[in-house]
Order: C-alpha cells, then structure tokens, then sequence
C-alpha cells in the first residue's frame, strides 16, 4: 500500500472526500466535564521530530560515564547551561540551549520492531501486532497529523497537517503502519513534502496549478464543484460526505492561496539564518517548519529519513556513525530551530517534541553497535506549555530499565494532544463507527510549565 499522495490524489480527497471512503467521525462531546491539568491548549502548533530506528539514549541524553566499558561507550558527557545536567559531547550547540528544553529520560514499553514500534511512537496506541512489521492498512488509528486534521483544523488557507520528508520503510517492505489517516480516510491524510529543502531546484509543485490550467479554468471548476455539492446528500446513505464542503474549501484555497506558497518559500529566510540551521537536508528541513509553524500549521512531523538502514539504526559502527553522520546535523538543526523560535516569541506556543520509536541496547554488541531496546529511552521536548530546563524521569545505572515511573508513548501522546487544546479521551469513530480514545495514556503533569 503507498501513502504518498499526489497533487491529484490530494486535491480529489480534500475536494472529494466521500470517494476516499473515509469515517468522518465526530468529536465526543462531554469533554468540558473533565477537570484539565494546567496548559490546556498552550500550543497553537506542534512539532514532531521522528528519528527512524532509534536514537541510543546512553550516547545522547544519558550517558553513564560510571558503567563499565561495555555499557558506556567511547562518548563523554559534557556539562550543559543547566547546571547538573550533562550530554553527550557531541551535542555542543544544544548543551547551550539545555535552559529551553526538557528531556524525558524514562520512556518506556515493550515492542522491539521497527514498524510496530514506530506505529505507536507517530499514534500514540499499542500495535495490534506487535513485534511485526505489517505495512499501512486502511484500520489502522490515525497518525498524530491526521488525528489533528480531522479534529482541529487550521481555519487558514494552509495544510492542518504537513509531513516533511520520505514515506517510510522498514527495508525493503512496503510502507511502514502509523504514518496515514488509516480509517479516518484519505480526507485527512496530511500534506506531504519530500523533496530535499537544501536542493537548489527545491519547490512544491502541488501548490502550483498545471501548466493547463489557468486561473479562470481554475475557478470555473470551483464554481461547478460548488453547484454539484448540494446533490451529495442524496448519495450519502452512509453519513460519510459529513465535512466534505470544508475540505474542499481547504483543497482549493491552497492552490489559490499566496500564503500557502509562501510558506513553503525558503528564498525569504537570509542567508546567515539558512547558514545557522546548517545547509544540509535536516537543517534546511527544520528551517522549512519553522516557517510552516509562522503559517499556523498546526502539527508538523519531520521524518529524518526512508529507511532505519544506516541511520539511527546502528546495530553496527555506532560510535563513527553517531559522530560522523548522524548527531552532528542533528544538533546542529534542532538547536537552530529551537533559538529561532524563542527568539521570535513563538517557543511557548510551538510544542516540538523529537524522538524515535526506542532506545539501543545497554550493552555495545560485536559489531560495536547497540540493538534495539525500548524498555528504557530518552527523548528531547520543548516550548508548548512544558518546563524549560529539567530532565524528567531517570533510568538505572546502565540505561537499562526506568528508575522512577515509566513513561509510555500513549502518555507522551495524550500530553500532546492535552498542550493542543484536544483532550486525550476524545473519541474518534472508524469506518464501523466503533468508538476509539484518541489517546489511553495520562498527561504527563511533570512535564508541564
């Protein structure tokens, strides 16, 4: 199953969502019954920063300079503007930053495989298959993007949800699970950009008519389109055109939109900004949300790459790859992105949160990597409505299990949607109209301002 989406297969489900199929299920009402933790709605947009195969939580967050050899690894800590806290040596620029941040240092749950694991880190919900590798399927729960398209929609002339990077794959398999609007439809499938923002020919052609197509050509079609849309209830026996006139408002009004193109323009940033978010593809793709963060996109979800394979997937050569390829852009782009926003006043309404599906092994194997290991890892969090500045949980000696309570994905997702103004228990419908908690996790109270 592929879930790129073209600009035809895009502006068809916007426009025409009721051949997608789609549930187009309703918010669960009651919820200004439960007694909110603090922050309700903090974040007017949120930022999820998804490092495919698994970032090793002893060469980042929480290292364990005390362990033996076979645990610690060549990397040092070093101290950061917080004073108590340490990372890794090569996170220089985001040790001066330590102040704006929080790290979770005990995630935790029990799934070992990419795409299952995956699955949960981008829905918030346990795989039914665990330990798999299924591909993408129509009932699946919907990905963060899509949950938030469906529930909280932009009102402005720019995608609800965007992706920025590749569908991925775990190998050679077919698309990976959790990265769709599953039975929500393809109404709701978000926007997605998978060209190389550093490229010099960069541009998002789906935000441009054809060549075919002039602007009054355009129009007439939205004018034919309008004067059909009243004959659809006769067609809709099954309640599933419900939404239809909004979505295609948004599917057009994008294309007829300047701001929409301008979001996605990266000609007006300077060239010493572009210089400072690193000109390689994960900076200039952190320098990208940003601007869709300006633009009131409300979640954005950045995909470092295709595939695990040689990424953050190092079962082998994990300390020259981590020092040569993989933490040193990382630092680099999250760190600009973060100081951008702050410096525009925009880090308290941004929630950005980066992470990968689990952590690596405590002990290095015989091929000098880590395997993976999701009973204990760490991840980065900012703005949004969280604390600046504290690590929250904390793992044993060697990186292993949780010292203090564990925190699940479904936990980190019910937070999310909680900063969002959505509250965890929200009820979406698939296609049977079976009723689903959009998350079954808690907030996480100490994570929050």
């Amino acid at each position: 199953m592929n879930i790129a989406i073209n600009r035809r297969e895009w502006i068809s489900a916007g426009a025409l969502g009721f051949l997608g199929g789609g549930a187009m299920s309703e918010i669960s009402k009651g919820d200004e019954q439960h007694e909110r933790p603090r922050n309700f709605g903090t974040a007017k947009s949120c930022v999820v920063v998804f490092l495919f195969g698994g970032q090793g939580q002893q060469d980042t967050y929480d290292l364990k300079p005390n362990a033996p050899a076979e645990i610690r690894g060549e990397f040092s800590p070093i101290s950061t503007n917080v004073v108590g806290t340490q990372i890794c040596e090569h996170l220089p620029y985001l040790s001066k930053l330590m102040d704006k941040v929080a790290i979770v240092r005990s995630m935790s749950h029990t799934d070992f495989e990419h795409g299952s694991a995956s699955y949960t880190a981008l829905t918030g919900h346990p795989h039914p298959l665990p330990g798999t590798n299924t591909p993408a399927r129509r009932e699946d729960f919907p990905t963060y993007g899509a949950a938030v398209a469906h529930l909280k929609p932009t009102q402005g002339p720019v995608p609800s949800a965007t992706v920025l990077g590749p569908v991925m794959h775990q190998g050679n398999r077919p698309p990976m699970a959790g990265q769709n609007a599953g039975f929500l439809g393809h109404a709701f499938e978000p926007f997605r950009v998978d060209q190389d923002p550093n490229g010099l020919d960069f541009s998002v052609a789906e935000l441009a008519l054809p060549v075919e197509i002039s602007g009054t050509r355009f129009d007439q079609r939205y004018d034919l389109l309008s004067r059909l849309e009243p004959r659809f209830p006769a067609v809709d026996r099954l309640g599933e055109i419900r939404g239809m006139t909004d979505l295609k408002q948004r599917a057009f009004g994008l294309l007829g939109s300047g701001k929409s193109r301008q979001a996605f323009d990266l000609g007006n940033e300077t060239e010493q900004l572009r210089d400072q978010y690193g000109r390689h593809k994960f900076g200039q793709t952190m320098l990208l949300a940003r601007r869709l963060v300006e633009a009131e996109v409300p979640l954005i979800t950045v995909n470092w790459a295709r595939s695990n394979r040689e990424q953050w997937d190092t079962h082998s050569k994990n300390y020259p790859t981590m020092k040569e390829r993989l933490l040193p852009p990382f630092d680099q782009g999250i760190s600009a992105f973060i100081a951008d926003l702050d410096a525009r006043g925009m880090l308290d309404s941004t929630l950005v949160i980066a992470l990968g599906e689990f952590g690596r092994t405590p002990k290095i194997n015989k091929d000098a990597g880590r395997d993976h290991w999701p009973d204990v890892y760490s991840l980065l969090v900012a703005g949004g409505g969280v604390k600046r500045g504290v690590v929250v949980g904390e793992s044993d000696q060697h990186a292993a299990f949780p010292k203090t309570d564990p925190i699940a994905p479904w936990d980190l997702a019910a937070t999310m949607y909680h900063l969002l103004g959505i509250g965890p228990e929200t009820h979406v419908f698939d296609r049977a109209g079976r009723p689903f908690s959009l998350s079954p996790g808690r907030v996480v109270t100490d994570l929050l301002s």
